[in-house]
């Protein structure tokens, strides 16, 4: 049986009308008749993507690589499609047992695309290091062997470690994408980084250096270089609400949502593992011993929520800063808008942008009202 999906009567997040077909998971002009999906009253967006989940629904990626595709399967609840699984510092050997874990795709798997991973640390200034435990901190970066084919898509490196701009040179010219973060850097070394091929900021404001009267710091930079995209985690916790405006205001064309989510994002209060340390989760707020925040339970969906609210901006607007814009820093050509050729990842959105499906490389992998599906869809692999 072929697998062909005709979503229709929905409307695109400008409010236009919008019919897709998907084929074999790919979005095609048209195909012959097979499972319908009733949109009508639905937004039709494309899948989100998120380049920041440490964990999800239980799992963390840091301590168990292999939770990577059980959090997979339940990312769509959430409207992402793709994603990094990202690794805090950790002991030797952890970046490897992910590499070897995304190679071990579960058989029939329907669920978010994980396409890489976000390495972060252990190349991290100590000052800045937040939940990153300090005893595997590296004194020195390194690019090591790692690159877009043994699974290393985005790396975060602080620009001021000695063998930091060699490494970023070195990184970028294989195809990783090499982020700013965790860092005390002045704007001058992070120019440096930028001039050496550096392209993104990890979680503006959180774990940077700031601006001062005299000294833009990392997250001035960020805002203020043109070069540079950069992740905003919005929880409302991370981040003041008039930071958020100001981000927006300054540099919100090149702004992309992140979640930072540990493995208490979709689950609730109690205590969880992030790496090697412990975090407390009450509400929205994820802490450590010391006080300090670890991660987030931000899901995708409500960060695109909350930055309409946040900032009064419109859906389509929010909506590029989780799809086309991380698409594009990652060089996912096949992804992040709806036309033809792109891979069938879509998210519908009720009126509230709250998601009744998500579809995964044309297979439904979340569906809140069944009876929205008419016809028979082929899910197997």
């Amino acid at each position: 049986m072929h697998r062909t999906l005709a979503i229709s009567g929905g409307c695109d997040a400008t409010g236009h009308r919008l019919d897709l077909t998907v084929r074999e998971g790919i979005l095609v002009e048209d195909a012959p008749s097979g499972a319908t999906f009733d949109a009508t009253g639905l937004t039709v967006a494309p899948g989100y993507i998120d380049l920041q989940v440490n964990g999800a629904f239980g799992n963390d990626f840091t301590t168990d690589p292999d939770s990577i595709w059980r959090a997979a399967v339940r990312l769509p609840e959430t409207g992402v499609t793709g994603f990094l699984p990202t690794l805090i510092t950790a002991p030797d050997g952890t970046v490897q047992a992910a590499q070897a874990a995304l190679g071990r795709r579960p058989e029939g798997f329907v669920g978010a695309e994980p396409f890489g991973l976000h390495v972060e640390g252990p190349m991290l200034s100590h000052s800045k290091r937040g939940a990153h435990p300090p005893q595997y901190l590296a004194a020195r970066a390194s690019a090591h062997d790692w690159s877009p084919a043994n699974g290393v898509s985005l790396v975060t490196l602080a620009p001021e470690l000695p063998g930091a701009l060699d490494a970023i040179r070195t990184l970028t010219d294989r195809g990783v994408v090499v982020s700013l973060g965790h860092s005390d850097a002045s704007s001058v070394v992070a120019a440096e980084g930028a001039d050496a091929g550096a392209r993104f900021g990890t979680h503006v404001f959180n774990a940077m250096s700031l601006p001062t009267s005299r000294e833009p710091g990392l997250a001035g930079f960020l805002l203020t270089d043109d070069r540079m995209r950069f992740g905003m985690i919005n929880d409302d916790v991370h981040l003041d609400r008039r930071i958020v405006h100001l981000i927006w205001r300054a540099a919100g064309d090149r702004m992309i949502l992140v979640t930072d989510a540990i493995a208490a994002m979709g689950i609730g209060d109690g205590i969880y593992r992030l790496g090697s340390l412990e975090i407390s989760v009450n509400g929205m707020v994820a802490s450590r011993a010391d006080g300090g925040l670890g991660g987030s339970v931000l899901t995708m969906d409500r960060a695109v929520r909350n930055l309409m609210d946040l900032t009064g901006c419109t859906l389509e607007e929010a909506v590029v800063a989780a799809t086309a814009r991380p698409a594009s820093l990652m060089h996912l050509t096949d992804r992040g808008a709806l036309k033809t050729g792109n891979r069938g990842d879509v998210v519908l959105l009720d009126r509230k942008g709250n998601v009744v499906a998500t579809i995964a490389s044309g297979r439904v992998a979340y569906v809140s009202n069944p009876d929205r599906l008419d016809g028979e869809l082929d899910d197997t692999a």
